[in-house]
């Protein structure tokens, strides 16, 4: 039998064990209460937190790929985060990639007994085609899941960048990985739930870790969207919003540079901004390595540099 009453995330909270006995507005005061603790947890992980998103944003730039890998809960955030990479940023749906352990139809149907399966964490990297270039992410709350060990493992033989997020301090995932995130959020409200505070503290650190590494692509301009996709009526009118915020611009003008590029947004405004046409702000995003920021203060320089001449 597998012990796991050591672990923080499995002890009983002492703040509720009367949780049967409150009110409804008891508990969720409580449960509020319980809360802040995970943006300390989480605050006390920024320097490794730092780290990973230098690796990822390295290797999204090599040509590389973010990987999840998790187990109930943690597998779900981590499609949850992968999913919403591809509307927000305008990349594929195999740049950033959530694998959860008995495949995707566990997303929405519970199937517990695949995370005891170490062989299956690394056969399901196979099935994606883990390359060396690809930063693999472990997430176990409980540190100990035997499907995300075997992943890491398997990961870090093919020479691959691992990191594993938990939330027990010093456990198995945190010395299979080469860099360990422990979110050291304590007992549950309800004892064991781990998608309570531990599943809020994962899905706090995966938003730091794809949007900060999709900024240092040059997927955003200032505080932007600029390579939203308009995947939609709504995001229509975002783009066209994010079109009007960056060069101060009617609608009407925002509409006509952005069916000159394509629909492109990124590219009307890289295009409004420096005064040119489509082909040129391409070529000039694409000596920025897609920065809109880049591009416009290169094309500055060299502009100044003429003027000298």
């Amino acid at each position: 039998m597998v012990d796991i009453s050591g672990l923080s995330t499995e002890k009983r909270n002492n703040r509720t064990m009367k949780l049967d006995e409150m009110t409804p507005y008891q508990i969720i005061s409580i449960m509020n209460e319980e809360d802040y603790k995970v943006v300390e947890a989480v605050r006390q992980a920024l320097p490794q937190i730092e780290k990973t998103i230098q690796w990822t944003t390295a290797s999204l730039q090599a040509g590389g790929r973010i990987i999840y890998i998790g187990a109930g809960t943690s597998g779900r955030i981590g499609i949850l985060d992968a999913v919403e990479c591809p509307p927000t940023f305008g990349v594929s749906y195999n740049v950033v990639v959530g694998v959860i352990a008995g495949g995707q139809e566990a997303f929405v149907k519970a199937r517990e007994g695949a995370e005891d399966d170490p062989e299956l964490g690394k056969k399901d990297l196979q099935e994606h085609r883990l390359t060396g270039k690809d930063v693999v992410i472990g997430l176990a709350a409980s540190g100990r899941t035997p499907y995300v060990i075997g992943a890491l493992k398997y990961a870090r033989e093919l020479g691959c960048r691992t990191v594993s997020i938990s939330n027990n301090r010093q456990s198995p995932v945190s010395r299979e990985a080469e860099l360990a995130i422990e979110l050291l959020t304590g007992p549950e409200v309800l004892t064991g739930s781990t998608r309570l505070k531990a599943g809020t503290a994962e899905k706090m650190v995966l938003n730091m870790i794809s949007t900060a590494s999709m900024v240092g692509i040059g997927k955003v301009y200032e505080n932007l969207m600029v390579d939203v996709r308009q995947s939609n009526e709504k995001l229509v009118t975002r783009s066209e919003n994010i079109v009007m915020e960056a060069v101060g611009c009617s609608r009407e003008e925002a509409r006509k540079n952005l069916e000159e590029a394509g629909g492109r947004t990124k590219l009307a405004i890289t295009k409004m901004l420096l005064g040119c046409d489509v082909g040129t702000a391409e070529v000039s995003l694409e000596q920025a390595g897609g920065k809109v920021k880049v591009a416009v203060a290169k094309t500055d320089e060299l502009g100044k540099l003429l003027v000298m001449e």
